[in-house]
């Protein structure tokens, strides 16, 4: 484990390597604690390089055995290795040369799951970002492209199965008890795309036939007994491969396609070329033991990581400073397929909520930084929802500004040009400004100004001119390393609305550019003129979020409420409830706040109620049929706690936002219990569990509405029912998360956790469900209960899945009990960071964001909080990984 302090990594100081890789033949002779890893690397040296600059090869934590230079033994004052690195010198001027080095690692010791490790009887590799030199001494970086031979060396009877990027080119048997396997990917590639797996695992196979006729072998590997339960992702997986031919023009190109799913894994899934590996979360559903939900981020991630195999494989990264280029541009490739699987709306609805909830959080900060980087110091930390989630909405804005013919003019120019190519941010943009004539310079500051563009909006009409008047101001707040900001090239959807919720037309504008629906704001301060406007017009703003900004907009409630009702725009409609919602959930969380010197006492607390506009708004909406189920559901999630502690800003007092929410949710469920009951029943299906959108739809708001019913009625009566009756996961965990949440000491909740805890003893993914849930009840004893599930049998503290739900469910998903306000959280927090940062950095460091936003509690819990990371800071052996989080959150 890397423990030195970091050195800061600049874009900036960018250079090519002196070297080229021409071909990498790899030989693993694998064993749990003495593998061999040979290295057969032909290098010579690029064009314009010092003739007499040495070859510099990173490692890390590397044994070297022995280096041959063209297969003789090299002199050792040629040469220089420290597990680190490995530095060679006196190389020829201008011919090729073989460089063949010999390391040793100890897969099964390798618990930080990066470069090659092994984890219940499994061999595999992890490489991205910086794992490949953890196996062997290599230029390890995205802009060296090489094709790869792989030969694997295996004991037969543990391992008959060896798995390697690219085509199979043959195996046989290799002494006693072993045997060989040998693969070949014709694609060059970067070190991080390098991928090994070996065990014994089960399958199940498919074929696809591409646009021009080829077949492709699909096999997925899982542990054996599971095979069935892979069957939804080979579904996905066979329509990703088709949306992508029909919607971008991409054709798959090696002659077979792997899935290996494993159970320890600290990624979500990695796109390995031809040979991807899952965390087996991604891959592994049936009806009783994934939710839709589960179903729903398989089909996304599936897609996902085999959009990659163009845009990040054959069009790479030039370095880790361009991550947004593959990761940005797939999640927003992947997010267009998911919405045409499934509900636009809804799914947009759902980005938005995750993007407020993570990426605004990040960008608002110590945390805060571009889409694209200037500096690192640990590159693992920039795998981010700011790189992911924001980088997608720049590309959204691109094809927003242009238009849909031209975004994909330009997404096959970029795909033409830079085919087999190591690319930049400069090389994408340039692309789509060439095929629409456009400027794009400042548009590009998405890339590299951080923070979220704060946008404040205000209207006027004249009756006696019929001119209706917006004003539009941009400013982006100061963050770390950017205290001032240019204004945005800002793309905002929007329509007019009539009194009666009809759309308004618009005549001439004058202010600036408006192109179709697309108001553009490109300037610090912008006043847009609607001539011919016939009566007062309500604005709908940003629709479809088609800007990741933050309006301030003082729109009256009966404007809200008539957007809400009648906006063609499903995203507006539930937009204008949240804007409905928020400032009464604010408001009442003010007056329960404990830094409110005439806060209510618990009888006050009591009389909390919602507003009539929003209680209005929200039953006509989930009492309209002819909306789909899935939306209906969504407008029933009230803003969450998180939404409400970011809408504060400052002093945050978790509990006061804890009741103040709970007050109005039982406020709008006693009024509308009648509606509720009605959408229970009618939700209700006999038909057989299904996984696609509009089943799924229906038990969203036939769950939502049980939610509802049971905060009525104030008992776990109901709940119980749905538990025991409950035929699928969905339903299953939903009522025991019911029970849990809102009753959580009661026979019934109690009775349900042991059934289930027993019920599913022996599935690891759906006892993390287990976990989560309760990791989540709020209130008094959240910490000691989390104390004690630690020392349960079951929770195993080296399974990543495992860590996540019961420890990370309670940092970032339990407002009350992780906040308690006598800091112990805090505390215990620091200790499990401490603990997990010795064995696993990359997981370690994570959790330790759930405290990004510690300087915006009020100042009880705030100093608490710093002193819980002034602690991890102070302590000696802290990774890289670890010590970047905690210094830069404790600076900003």
């Amino acid at each position: 484990m890397r423990t030195e302090t970091g050195q800061v990594v600049s874009l900036a100081d960018y250079r090519p390597t002196e070297f080229v890789l021409e071909r990498v033949d790899l030989t693993f002779e694998l064993d749990p604690t003495d593998t061999k890893v040979e290295a057969r690397l032909i290098f010579h040296r690029r064009e314009g390089a010092d003739v007499t600059a040495p070859l510099i090869l990173d490692g890390d934590d590397l044994v070297l055995s022995s280096v041959l230079f063209d297969q003789i033994e090299l002199e050792p004052e040629r040469y220089s290795a420290t597990a680190r690195s490995l530095t060679i010198r006196d190389l020829p001027a201008a011919e090729p040369f073989e460089i063949t080095i010999t390391t040793l690692i100890n897969p099964e010791a390798n618990t930080q799951l990066m470069g090659l490790y092994r984890s219940n009887g499994i061999y595999c590799t992890q490489c991205e970002a910086e794992g490949f030199r953890r196996i062997t001494y290599f230029p390890d970086r995205p802009d060296v492209l090489s094709v790869y031979t792989v030969n694997i060396i295996a004991d037969k009877q543990a391992n008959p199965l060896l798995l390697s990027n690219g085509n199979f080119l043959g195996g046989a048997g290799y002494g006693e008890g072993k045997h060989f396997a040998a693969w070949f990917d014709p694609h060059p590639k970067p070190s991080y795309l390098f991928a090994l797996v070996a065990g014994d695992l089960g399958l199940i196979e498919d074929t696809f036939t591409t646009v021009s006729g080829r077949e492709v072998a699909l096999k997925i590997y899982v542990e054996h007994g599971k095979e069935p339960r892979a069957a939804y992702a080979m579904d996905a997986l066979k329509r990703s491969m088709k949306w992508d031919e029909d919607v971008f023009g991409r054709e798959y190109d090696l002659d077979i396609f792997m899935i290996v799913a494993v159970s320890d894994f600290n990624m979500g899934a990695m796109e390995n070329k031809g040979l991807n590996v899952f965390n087996d979360k991604y891959v592994l559903a049936d009806p009783q033991t994934a939710t839709d939900a589960d179903y729903a981020n398989i089909e996304a991630i599936i897609a996902h990581e085999y959009f990659h195999n163009w845009t990040g494989n054959r069009i790479t990264c030039r370095d880790w400073f361009q991550l947004c280029l593959k990761e940005g541009l797939t999640v927003y490739r992947d997010h267009q397929f998911s919405a045409d699987q499934r509900s636009r709306a809804v799914k947009r609805i759902a980005e938005v909520r995750h993007l407020r909830a993570e990426q605004f959080v990040e960008d608002s900060g110590p945390l805060a930084h571009p889409v694209r980087p200037n500096t690192y110091k640990e590159i693992n930390n920039f795998y981010t929802t700011t790189v992911y989630e924001k980088g997608s909405e720049v590309t959204g804005m691109i094809a927003t500004i242009l238009g849909p013919d031209l975004f994909k003019a330009g997404m096959d120019l970029y795909f033409e040009r830079h085919d087999g190519d190591a690319a930049t941010v400069e090389d994408f943009v340039v692309c789509f400004a060439e095929v629409s004539g456009r400027d794009l310079t400042q548009f590009s500051l998405w890339y590299n100004q951080a923070g979220t563009p704060n946008v404040t909006v205000s209207c006027d009409y004249d009756t006696g001119s019929s001119l209706f008047t917006v004003e539009l101001e941009q400013v982006i707040p100061p963050t770390p390393g950017q205290p001032n900001k240019q204004p945005m090239h800002i793309p905002l959807r929007f329509g007019l609305l009539a009194a009666d919720g009809t759309p308004l037309d618009t005549a001439t504008v004058d202010g600036g550019e408006i192109s179709g629906d697309v108001l553009h704001l490109t300037e610090r301060r912008q006043v847009f003129q609607f001539s011919g406007v016939k009566e007062r017009p309500v604005l709908s703003l940003n629709r479809g979020f088609s800007a990741p900004v933050i309006l301030h907009f003082s729109q009256a409630s009966a404007d809200l409420a008539l957007i809400a009702r009648h906006d063609s725009d499903l995203f507006s409609r539930w937009q204008a409830l949240t804007d409905l919602a928020l400032p009464v959930l604010c408001d009442n969380a003010r007056q329960l706040s404990t830094k409110n010197d005439t806060a209510k006492d618990a009888t006050d607390k009591a009389s909390i109620k919602a507003n009539d506009a929003l209680k209005q708004s929200l039953l006509a909406i989930i009492a309209d049929d002819a909306l789909e189920p899935a939306f209906r559901a969504q407008a029933l999630a009230l803003p969450s706690e998180a939404d409400i502690a970011r809408e504060l800003g400052s002093d945050i007092d978790p509990d006061a936002i804890h009741q103040a929410r709970q007050a109005v949710l039982a406020d709008i469920a006693i009024d509308g219990a009648d509606l509720f009951a009605r959408l229970y029943d009618d939700m209700a299906t006999e038909t057989p569990y299904s996984p696609d959108a509009a089943a799924a739809g229906k038990r969203a708001l036939k769950n939502a509405a049980l939610g509802y019913l049971v905060q009525a009625k104030g008992d776990p009566s109901k709940a119980a029912e749905a538990y025991d009756k409950a035929d699928n996961m969905t339903d299953l965990s939903h009522s025991l998360g019911i029970l849990a949440y809102h009753f959580g000491a009661t026979e019934e909740a109690q009775a349900a956790l042991a059934n289930f805890q027993t019920r599913f003893a022996q599935n690891a993914l759906v006892l993390d469900k287990w976990f989560s849930i309760q990791a989540t009840i709020p209130g008094d004893g959240a910490l000691e209960r989390i104390q004690s599930l630690m020392h349960n049998p079951l929770f195993n503290a080296s399974n990543p899945n495992r860590v996540r739900a019961l420890i990370g469910s309670f940092a970032f998903s339990n407002p009350t009990g992780f906040h308690r306000a006598d800091g112990k959280a805090y505390d215990f927090l620091a200790e499990q960071i401490l603990a997990i940062d010795k064995r696993n950095p990359q997981l370690a460091a994570r959790l330790l964001t759930s405290m990004r936003t510690w300087q915006k509690l009020e100042p009880i819990r705030a100093a608490k909080a710093k002193a819980a990371l002034a602690l991890i800071e102070s302590s000696n052996g802290l990774s890289n990984d670890v010590r970047d989080i905690v210094e830069r959150m404790l600076k900003g």
